[in-house]
């Protein structure tokens, strides 16, 4: 590829197909792109199978040893029978296939509907999966893998976007006093947690990334999973007043304990992990900027407006990390 060129400036249709082609799965020519930015996403229709799903990687973004870790950790997790879509091992078993500069994994097509997480008994679910994953995701690190951290998320992200410019001149003070004082009280959540273990998680397990069918939850995309406290799977399907994650929390760890404790400790760290996940966001924006699907889709990202609402945002979350922290 032209290292001027965006990285998948190269990947087209006919890449694509051929990709395919070449580890032996034939096409009928129906391809679909499928929502995703960080990676390329297709559903392709075979010949002679049902369709399956292409993921073709970031260049430049994991090792091939550290999607490779990802792989196993899914194939670990269907092998104890956890609802999870790994990749098929294919081509002589393996499951990371290159061509034309791009590796790619390929999954089997699942369909599902999103999660209904105002119902108790829905979050009760996904708490009994999760606490699965995680009784798995504990017995062994990843090796290759980053690690969710203050460093990783909040302190890198806001050298970021002071040292590329993305901060409007008349804002830059503020926001970068605000980010200051934002991971200072990150920093003093993550002190009245303690010393919390790190376990492998799925890392963004949001309502997106969760297909839902007559059968229950199964879970899609662990491209961003990496060490971290378990608390980091949790708290992104709370939503709403106070009153209303309490309720919600108390489900999830009802089904949640049924197979992994929790540590309640580690409640005092969700407003810190929900400030680090805000400002590594609007760094993956400013680091994917050069890509043009990303100005395509997030055309409101890097504008006056957004940077004003970034400040009040990262204030309020200033006064949440001061209050006491959920009630398991």
């Amino acid at each position: 590829m032209d290292s001027g060129e965006h990285p998948y400036s190269s990947l087209t249709p006919d890449v694509v197909l051929n990709a395919l082609e070449g580890i032996g799965l034939p096409c009928d020519g129906a391809l679909l792109t499928l929502n995703s930015y960080e990676n390329r996403v297709y559903q392709l229709g075979l010949a002679d199978a049902p369709p399956v799903v292409a993921k073709f990687y970031r260049p430049g973004r994991w090792s091939d040893a550290a999607i490779l870790e990802e792989h196993a950790f899914t194939l670990e997790l269907q092998a104890r029978e956890i609802p999870v879509v790994a990749p098929l091992a294919l081509a002589g078993g393996k499951t990371l296939h290159a061509a034309e500069g791009f590796r790619f994994a390929v999954f089997p097509r699942r369909g599902g509907r999103a999660p209904e997480l105002d119902r108790p008994d829905t979050l009760q679910w996904m708490g009994r999966f999760l606490g699965r994953i995680h009784a798995v995701g504990a017995v062994m690190p990843f090796r290759e893998r980053p690690t969710l951290n203050i460093a990783s998320f909040g302190e890198d992200s806001r050298a970021y976007l002071l040292a590329h410019g993305f901060l409007p001149a008349d804002l830059l003070d503020a926001w970068r006093s605000v980010a200051d004082q934002a991971l200072d009280g990150v920093r003093r959540c993550y002190e009245r947690a303690g010393a919390i273990p790190s376990i492998r998680l799925h890392g963004d397990c949001h309502a997106g990334n969760v297909l839902w069918t007559e059968a229950g939850p199964h879970f899609v995309d662990f491209d961003d999973c990496r060490m971290g406290p378990s608390v980091q799977d949790l708290w992104m399907l709370l939503s709403g007043e106070r009153a209303d994650m309490t309720r919600q929390l108390g489900d999830v760890l009802t089904g949640y304990e049924d197979f992994c404790a929790f540590d309640a400790r580690e409640l005092h760290l969700v407003e810190a992990l929900r400030t680090l996940r805000l400002l590594h966001y609007s760094a993956w924006l400013a680091r994917r900027w050069e890509d043009p699907a990303f100005p395509a889709a997030f055309p409101w990202f890097n504008s006056q407006r957004y940077w004003q609402d970034r400040i009040l945002e990262l204030r309020e979350q200033i006064a949440l990390m001061q209050e006491p922290p959920l009630q398991a």
